[in-house]
């Protein structure tokens, strides 16, 4: 019987592959039954990036992963379509990176946003990575400088990104190295382009996007992390169409909006909804323009779907 400790490198449902980083040796393993039972508002209790213990039978082909260790932190999402069911998409990462194109397919902000809130709530520090600028910067110039205004005056690093001439790459690869990263986003956004990118030797699953609508296709089905030539990893997560917030009650959200939080200090009220309160900081910010009205109108919908799921 060999014992020992791993980390989940790839979960494909059911089997999941491990390695005892930063040895790239992956071998398989499964789960034993009692961690399934544990976890039952979690629809996987074991994530990629978990540090595991398991356990490995003489003879046997297969690891069974015995206990998964504490976690440093994590990225879930709860589905939106009312389940009270969450899946965590990744767990132990040094940094997550967003990436969104402002078009093809078209950015939606509400969703960048509630990443963003997840990360700060378990302290992931969070890059926006703006995909496919070649595509669009000499159209779309002043809509690039706008969503840095909301999102750098925010507090977010903003890496520009385009594996068609390159640029920005060597600036992600050496942000990478010696670090686990998540990359997540939106399907067709460009995510696995990017990793392939950063180390033409790897082979994520590259998408298109459906002319008839300029969305994403689904194409990566696994959550899966590789090792970077240059150094570091990358999880590679498949393609989001949603993303609920979980484990977040609603007086805490604004707090997970830097900007809003840095207002909300001159707030009459404490605590304040930034709703309809007399005195609020955070709403006379937002007439101003000192806030976003884009940002100001994400936090409203999770305000909302607070509500739904309650």
């Amino acid at each position: 019987m060999t014992q020992g400790e791993a980390t989940v490198v790839k979960n494909a449902g059911s089997h999941y592959e491990l390695s005892a980083l930063p040895e790239w040796r992956i071998f398989p393993a499964v789960l034993r039954g009692r961690i399934r039972l544990k976890a039952s508002q979690i629809t996987n209790p074991v994530a990629v990036g978990d540090h595991v213990r398991y356990e490995w039978a003489d003879g046997e082909e297969t690891a069974v992963i015995t206990e998964v260790l504490p976690r440093e932190n994590y990225v879930i999402r709860r589905s939106t379509n009312l389940s009270r069911q969450a899946h965590i998409i990744a767990a132990n990462v040094d940094r997550a990176y967003i990436i969104v194109s402002l078009y093809f397919p078209e950015i939606k902000l509400p969703f960048l946003d509630r990443i963003l809130v997840t990360c700060g709530v378990y302290g992931i520090p969070a890059t926006i990575v703006l995909s496919k600028v070649d595509m669009y910067r000499e159209l779309a110039q002043e809509q690039i400088d706008a969503f840095y205004a909301i999102y750098e005056g925010a507090g977010y690093p903003v890496v520009e990104t385009s594996v068609v001439t390159g640029e920005g790459i060597d600036t992600l690869r050496a942000a990478c190295d010696g670090k686990v990263n998540l990359f997540s986003g939106e399907s067709g956004v460009g995510k696995s382009s990017l990793i392939k990118a950063l180390d033409p030797a790897l082979d994520p699953k590259i998408g298109k996007i459906s002319t008839a609508h300029l969305q994403g296709k689904h194409t990566t089905s696994l959550y899966e992390m590789y090792p970077l030539a240059s150094g570091g990893y990358v999880i590679d997560s498949p393609g989001l169409r949603g993303f609920g917030l979980v484990d977040l009650e609603k007086e805490e959200i604004g707090k997970y909006f830097p900007e809003m939080l840095r207002a909300s200090q001159e707030c009459r009220f404490t605590p304040c909804t930034h709703t309809h309160e007399p005195g609020c900081a955070v709403k006379a910010a937002v007439d101003a323009g000192e806030i976003s009205a884009e940002r100001y109108a994400s936090y409203l919908g999770m305000l909302e779907e607070d509500k739904k799921f309650r």
